[in-house]
């Protein structure tokens, strides 16, 4: 059983400590049986109708179409990444790229834009996906190389695009492209293309240890209705950031999940496991890797519903505070999965137990919407902004 209490840190309210004891039940009744030999594709889309089903993607939208609140909740964003990723990391994959994948439309989309796809979103009934990493354009977006074209009503989009999770299933993208209002990063805008856009291809499958649709795009004279741009022409990187700002937190919620079911699963074996007349709980090396297991999960658990409750409620802009959270949450995760494993011993690296899973699912979340030595730049940029 999972520690809950800090669910009285004075960052919660009511509904965020609802949220987390109903979706930790259904999660409970829904997860615990999934085929993980099944089609990785048709999982994620059974899962985005599932979470749809259960009105967990609300939490992605603002109320307005179909959301849970007027305006996209980090905590509750945070709450669910945790809870879902401690049941079942590709459960937590699809809420993420939910909010990812469409919050761009929330933040920057014209009113016919969010009424055609964020109810939609919010129901499971489309997939959606977040296209901006290139093959040399990851960490440094201003190196970006897709271009967008302005023809009459259209844009035209030429280039490529990769790393990108749901590639291949999406039903829409919303895909950030040069359109030259100004060198680097200020010249880039963000259109939202649906999948079935003649000249946007899938131009290859990424396969990776912890399996999730992931892909490469390939656009070829791709006609875009001007009226799909996402904002003004030129402002796309400032979309992209503010999207990542909002989930990046998420992100760390995500890796506060993997720990927490690594410390779970590490202290129901050192109790159960006997060894030379006693168990293993027993020893003091074990329990001072218990001890750096559950402080690590604290520490960052406290860095992470600062940074959400710093947004929420104080409405403040959060790119430090979210960065130290993503920074912490993912490296100390990694730490206490690979404790977990080895009080585990020999068991830890069979496939098919909880730990050997939890060590491939954490290892993305060190690198995607950011890799740390990014956040460490960040942070230090914005600490000497403040001095």
């Amino acid at each position: 059983m999972s520690d809950k209490t800090y669910l009285d840190w004075p960052f919660f309210e009511a509904p965020q400590r609802t949220l987390a004891a109903d979706l930790d039940a259904w999660a409970s009744a829904n997860l615990a049986h999934l085929d993980h030999g099944a089609d990785v594709d048709a999982l994620c889309r059974d899962l985005a109708r599932r979470l749809g089903g259960g009105g967990w993607l609300r939490h992605c939208v603002p109320a307005a179409y179909g959301g849970a609140s007027e305006n996209i909740d980090s905590r509750s964003l945070c709450i669910a990444r945790e809870t879902l990723a401690r049941h079942e990391g590709l459960a937590d994959f699809v809420f993420a790229m939910q909010g990812l994948g469409s919050g761009a439309i929330s933040i920057a989309g014209s009113e016919d834009l969010k009424r055609r796809y964020l109810p939609r979103v919010a129901r499971g009934e489309a997939i959606a996906a977040f296209a901006l990493s290139e093959p040399d354009a990851g960490s440094d977006v201003g190196a970006m190389t897709t271009s967008a074209r302005r023809d009459g009503d259209h844009y035209v989009l030429d280039g490529g695009k990769t790393w990108i999770s749901n590639g291949g299933i999406a039903d829409f993208y919303c895909v950030f492209a040069r359109t030259g209002e100004a060198p680097g990063a200020r010249g880039i805008s963000a259109f939202v293309v649906d999948a079935d856009t003649p000249g946007l291809e899938v131009s290859e499958r990424i396969e990776l240890i912890a399996p999730h649709p992931l892909s490469s795009l390939r656009f070829t004279n791709c006609r875009v209705r001007a009226a799909q741009r996402l904002g003004e022409s030129g402002q796309g990187f400032k979309v992209a950031m503010q999207t990542l700002d909002i989930f990046r937190a998420s992100v760390a919620a995500a890796a506060l999940g993997f720990a927490r079911r690594a410390l779970d699963e590490a202290l129901a074996r050192a109790k159960a496991r006997k060894m030379f007349g006693q168990t293993l709980a027993d020893f003091q090396l074990t329990q001072a890797a218990i001890a750096d297991m559950a402080t690590a999960i604290d520490s960052a658990a406290l860095l992470t519903y600062r940074a959400a409750w710093l947004r929420d409620v104080k409405g403040e802009r959060t790119t430090r505070e979210a960065a130290m959270a993503k920074m912490a949450a993912t490296e100390s995760a990694q730490q206490v999965i690979d404790r977990a494993l080895q009080i585990f011993g020999g068991l830890g690296v069979v496939s098919g137990y909880p730990v050997e899973k939890l060590y491939r699912e954490i290892r993305a979340l060190r690198i995607y919407e950011g890799a740390t030595e990014v956040q460490k730049l960040i942070i230090a940029r914005e600490t000497l902004k403040a001095s």
